[in-house]
């Protein structure tokens, strides 16, 4: 494995991909919104994206016993490491936030956003169907980036055809969450790890990601025809992102971790907005 490879692989692992990708979506909706963010927003985000994915993936290595995949086996292997980073992690962001935000009203609604959240998880993790744990994620991460452009946007910039992309990179991060747990349901199952994977049949699941794929890419060209001029370029992200999913999941003879780096490199796409 060349050095470049190994570097993003690492990257991934340790879900630094997946905070890149949060903080173009950030973006994506700051720009959507006519907000301006400051850089700590976004290191804020970051933190919390990291804190909460790396939090997922000690869980699910704790109580297995059984070999793991590299992927998770580098969690369980630096684990203490990786807890201590986490404790760091969430005490800078917490410092971090009082500082930046103060005690008024956006923290206190964004903690109590971050504990309606945790007890939603806690409840389908327990009750819910198979389908409904990447569902609820997918909402949980757009409600996340897009959180603090819809708290500081102005009425008159919140408009019917902006929220309509809400909807959109939903279902977008829904179809990643279909598209990983199919990769990964082997793995999951081996390990015995719950997806929605593990409560379908492959063509079902299959015929889920087609489904969701092209109703993405259909909506957002529609978006792109019928909508003002101004939403066109986030039309096109959207598609962009859509599409890349899509070949990468459907490439044949592509391994497992480079779909799973191409999809997650997907959603850093929105930087490109910065070029508009």
């Amino acid at each position: 494995m060349g050095f470049l490879q190994r570097t993003f692989q690492y990257l991934s692992w340790l879900s630094l991909d997946v905070v890149v990708g949060a903080m173009a979506g950030m973006y994506f909706f700051m720009d959507l919104f006519h907000v301006h963010l400051q850089w700590p927003a976004f290191a804020l985000l970051g933190l919390a994206v990291w804190s909460i994915y790396t939090l997922d993936h000690l869980i699910d290595v704790q109580t297995v016993r059984t070999e793991l995949v590299p992927r998770r086996e580098f969690h369980r292997k630096f684990r203490k490491a990786l807890c201590g980073l986490l404790i760091l992690s969430v005490l800078i962001g917490l410092v971090g936030a009082f500082t930046w935000f103060g005690w008024g009203k956006e923290l206190q609604l964004t903690l109590i956003l971050a504990l309606l959240i945790l007890g939603s998880r806690v409840m389908i993790r327990k009750i819910g169907p198979g389908w409904m744990k990447e569902f609820s994620i997918a909402v949980f991460y757009v409600v996340g980036i897009v959180w603090l452009p819809i708290l500081r946007a102005e009425a008159i910039d919140i408009t019917r055809s902006s929220l309509l992309f809400l909807p959109g990179y939903i279902l977008l991060a829904f179809l990643n969450l279909l598209m990983l747990s199919f990769l990964d349901r082997d793995e999951d199952a081996k390990s015995g790890f719950f997806s929605v994977a593990s409560t379908l049949p492959t063509q079902k699941i299959i015929q889920l990601i087609r489904q969701v794929a092209f109703g993405l890419i259909f909506l957002s060209l529609a978006g792109f025809i019928f909508l003002p001029s101004f939403y066109r370029p986030f039309s096109c992200v959207v598609v962009l992102m859509a599409l890349v999913h899509y070949v990468s999941f459907f490439q044949s003879g592509l391994p497992v971790h480079q779909k799973r780096q191409r999809m997650e490199l997907a959603f850093s796409i929105p930087w490109l907005l910065m070029l508009l």
